[in-house]
Formats: C-alpha cells, sequence, structure tokens
C-alpha cells in the first residue's frame, strides 16, 4: 500500500468523525515514537530531578523507584495505547473521554491536559536553563535564567511554527542524541571515573530536610521517575500529521516507554555509582551562592571539569529537543479543543497557517503561557507535581470511562489488550490515585492545593457557562461507531 493511499485513507477516516484534514500529515512510525520518546527524555526528568531523588531516597530511589514507576506507567501507557489505536485524532484524550462518557468528561479532561501540558513545557524549558546559564558563563541570578529562559522558548516556537517536517527530523535526531548520549556518558564513567562499589547503588539514606522515616522520603522522591514518565500522549496527539495512526501511534506510545525505561536505568546507575560524597554532591554551590545541580557535579568531579562540561553540554541538547517536543505536543492539543470551541477565543487558536500547514496560534499561546507560568511558580518540584498530576488526571480519566463502560460500549481499534484490558485499567487507575495523592502532599501541599483550586475553578466555570455554551467534539459520541480490523 502506498504512502500516497494511506494518507487519503488517513484522511477519509478523519473526516468520518466531522474533521478535515487540515495539518500535514507526513510522520512515519519512527518519527511518532521520536516525538514522545524525546518528551519523556531521560536526559531531562532524570537528570533536573535527580537532585530531588537523590535528597529523598538517596542512591536506592535510583535502583527500586525507577523500575517500579516504570512498570506501573505502562499499564497508563498500554490502556491509553488501546484508545489511541480506536480513535485517532489530536483531541486524544479529550476525544476519549467526550466518546466514552460525554461532552462534560471531555472539556474537563482537555483542561487538565493543557494544564499539565503547559507545565510540563515551562518545567522542561526552565530547567534547560538552568543548566545551560552556567555553561554560558553567566552567574545563576534569577534574571539570567529568565533571559535564557526566554530565548528557548523562542527558538522552540519558531521552529515549531515553520513546520511539521523540520520538528519530525529534529526528533528523530533526538532519539540519536538520548541514546547516544547516554551510552557515551556511561561508558566514560565506567572507564574513566572512581566508582563506588556496587552495594551503594542499593543504599538506603535519605537527606530530606524535612525529616520523617525513609519509606515516606522515598515515596515522595518517586517524582524524579513519574516526572520522567509523562508526555508519551503526544504519540497521540499528532495522530493526524501521523500515517497509519491507529497501529504507530500506540507502538509509539509503549515503545516510549519501554526504551525510555532501559536506557534511563543505565544512566542512573552510572551517574551513581560515581557519586564521591553525597553531601557534597547535594551542597555544591557557585561563587555567587547558587546551587549548582547534582549531575554537574558528579560529571566534573569524575571527569575533570573539561569532559564534565562537554557532558554537560549534551544534556542541554537534549533538553532542548525534550522542550521542542513539548512545544508540538501542548500546541496540538489547544488546537484540537479550540476546533471545537473548548477555548476562549477559540476562533483564534483554532487558526492554522496556511504556507506552514501547522497550528502557529496554538503554537505562540503554549510559549507565553508557558513562560508566565515558570516565573510564577516558585519551587521547581511543585511545578513538576503539577505537571504530573494535570496530565495523569488527563491520562486516567479516559481510561476509567473505559473500564466503567466496557461492557456497554468499547472502544478498539488494530492495537488492544485483548481480555487483559480491564486487568490493566484497573491498575493503570490506583496507580494514578496513588501518586496523585503523593505528590500533592510535599511543600505543605503546595501543588495539591494548587490542583484543588484549579479543580474548583474548573467545575463553577463549566457549571455557570460552558454546560450550557460548549456543545462537545465535532461528532456527537452516541452517533459515532468505531470499526474494529
Amino acid at each position: 500500500m502506498s504512502d500516497k493511499h494511506d494518507a487519503l485513507e488517513d484522511a477519509q477516516q478523519l473526516n468520518r468523525l466531522g474533521y478535515a484534514q487540515e495539518l500535514f500529515r507526513a510522520m512515519g512510525g519512527f518519527s511518532n515514537f521520536a516525538l514522545s520518546f524525546s518528551i519523556i527524555s531521560i536526559l531531562t526528568g532524570a537528570v533536573t530531578l535527580y537532585d530531588h531523588g537523590l535528597m529523598m531516597g538517596g542512591p536506592a530511589q535510583m535502583a527500586f523507584g525507577w523500575p517500579l514507576v516504570t512498570l506501573f506507567t505502562l499499564t497508563v501507557a498500554m490502556s491509553m495505547a488501546e484508545l489511541a489505536s480506536a480513535l485517532p485524532t489530536s483531541g486524544a484524550m479529550y476525544h476519549w473521554s467526550s466518546m466514552l462518557g460525554g461532552k462534560s468528561w471531555g472539556w474537563f479532561t482537555a483542561w487538565f491536559n493543557i494544564v499539565g501540558n503547559v507545565t510540563l513545557l515551562a518545567a522542561v524549558d526552565y530547567g534547560c536553563a538552568k543548566f545551560l546559564t552556567p555553561l554560558l558563563g553567566l552567574d545563576a541570578t534569577d534574571k539570567n535564567l529568565l533571559i535564557v529562559y526566554a530565548a528557548i522558548l523562542l527558538s522552540h516556537a519558531l521552529i515549531n511554527h515553520f513546520g511539521i517536517r523540520l520538528v519530525a527530523w529534529l526528533n528523530d535526531f533526538s532519539v540519536t542524541v538520548h541514546i547516544l548520549g547516554v551510552i557515551v556518558i556511561f561508558g566514560a564513567l565506567l572507564l574513566f571515573a572512581p566508582k563506588q562499589p556496587l552495594d551503594f547503588f542499593f543504599a538506603r539514606v535519605t537527606s530530606n530536610p524535612q525529616g520523617g522515616p525513609y519509606w515516606w522520603a522515598f515515596i515522595v522522591g518517586l517524582l524524579q521517575a513519574q516526572w520522567t514518565f509523562t508526555g508519551y500522549d503526544a504519540s497521540a496527539s499528532v495522530s493526524e500529521e501521523t500515517r497509519d495512526p491507529r497501529r504507530r501511534a500506540p507502538w509509539g506510545m509503549v515503545m516510549a516507554v519501554v526504551v525510555s525505561s532501559l536506557v534511563g536505568y543505565l544512566l542512573l546507575v552510572a551517574l551513581t555509582l560515581a557519586i564521591k560524597d553525597i553531601p557534597s554532591v547535594l551542597g555544591a554551590k557557585d561563587a555567587s551562592g547558587n546551587s549548582i545541580p547534582a549531575v554537574f557535579v558528579i560529571l566534573q568531579t569524575a571527569l575533570g571539569d573539561r569532559a564534565g562540561t562537554a557532558f554537560s553540554a549534551l544534556v542541554v541538547m537534549a533538553m532542548w529537543f525534550c522542550g521542542l517536543s513539548a512545544v508540538t505536543w501542548c500546541s496540538r492539543v489547544i488546537y484540537a479543543f479550540s476546533r471545537d470551541g473548548g477555548m476562549p477565543a477559540s476562533n483564534l487558536w483554532k487558526r492554522v497557517s496556511q504556507k506552514h500547514l501547522t497550528p502557529a496560534p496554538a503554537i505562540w499561546l503554549s510559549i507565553v503561557v508557558a513562560f508566565v507560568a515558570a516565573v510564577y511558580s516558585g519551587a521547581y518540584s511543585t511545578v513538576t507535581s503539577i505537571s504530573v498530576i494535570g496530565l495523569y488526571f488527563s491520562y486516567v480519566i479516559p481510561v476509567y470511562l473505559a473500564w466503567r463502560g466496557r461492557k456497554k460500549q468499547r472502544l478498539r481499534g488494530p492495537w488492544h489488550l485483548g481480555r487483559y484490558s480491564a486487568t490493566m485499567n484497573l491498575i493503570a487507575m490506583l496507580w494514578v490515585a496513588f501518586i496523585s495523592v503523593i505528590l500533592s502532599l510535599p511543600d505543605n501541599m503546595r501543588a495539591g492545593k494548587t490542583v484543588l483550586a484549579f479543580t474548583l475553578l474548573l467545575i463553577i466555570w463549566y457549571a455557570a457557562r460552558e454546560r450550557r455554551r460548549f456543545s462537545g467534539p465535532a461528532w456527537m459520541a452516541d452517533e459515532l461507531k468505531v470499526e474494529s480490523d
């Protein structure tokens, strides 16, 4: 079957859902996988929150926390992959929830996903700025960080505006950067760095400034791995730009989690065994008294200043790629929701550039809101917690609806879990409930209070206005029947 025929068939499938093919459908299976893999970005999440994980659970946080989170995240990813195969649109979770539960469920899912998207973009690019600023020879003052952060966001917006072909090519290259980067860092530390004995990797120590038992610190430290494993829904969000999305988008999501978990574990082993002294790594500061990221300290101490700086630059490059993919992902969610009139000023945000066939206004809205979010977010761990909770709320709502209505209505495409579907759905829901509670509690429940306040505002807004105004997706849920292969 030719690509031309594939594209025609995909466009016809989208038309049956009530939408025209406006975006440029140019992504293959690898590019779809690469987008999610780049947003997961083991050289971003595992590195920027390495300090948090090491402080809370010590080396054992890396040894046991990472595989634990991987296992349960896969249940969420596979549950979502089923739905992505059945309903391949840019709306992704918003459309799945609308189909399974009605327009109200879809509306709330969309907003949780948008909040998670924007805060994740803010966390990724601000984290990139924190690593890039000292490499540029600048003090890590608030002013310098904001200038570098704004420049990073601007670069991502311009490239995303220019065209999906360039973004797809850069995402493909990003996979090489991430995997090669981990291999180079792992090999250099293994061959040249002084190493701790292997049992150090399983040491149960905590430097939690708030005190408390080790088990509690370990659970809070799971944020490091859980924040890393976010964004794999991007493969579903670019379904309208992917050829044969009913098969390629689900595999893109699942394989992004699997490959990231394996490569990421190698990175954590190498970094942790190269630690000379945990207190000195966590307490390092520059000449101006600003904290130095723990990974910087580990690499420079283990490999020397020049080699450490070179490898740190490789990490920054991977973070930049992650942010680029995050803008693509975030803008598609905004575009899809605005296409159905779900956002204020939807007529603006749903516009597509006639020259580049990209949702240009949604792209620029994403970076402006992300900049504001970082400025007012406060603690870095708080904004990452908010992004995880917001995203996983949007992930689990359609999974819950599919599990609840599995006997009445089943969305099933060519990629599905068969008889294991209900079990996977249930495990996924329990895991999301657990991590949402745990991540809400630290820092005097700052993240939890923020998410709760936002949820209450959404409820009031929907009841007062959107319940009557918002009509839902272009198609009616009770009229659409998804055919299975």
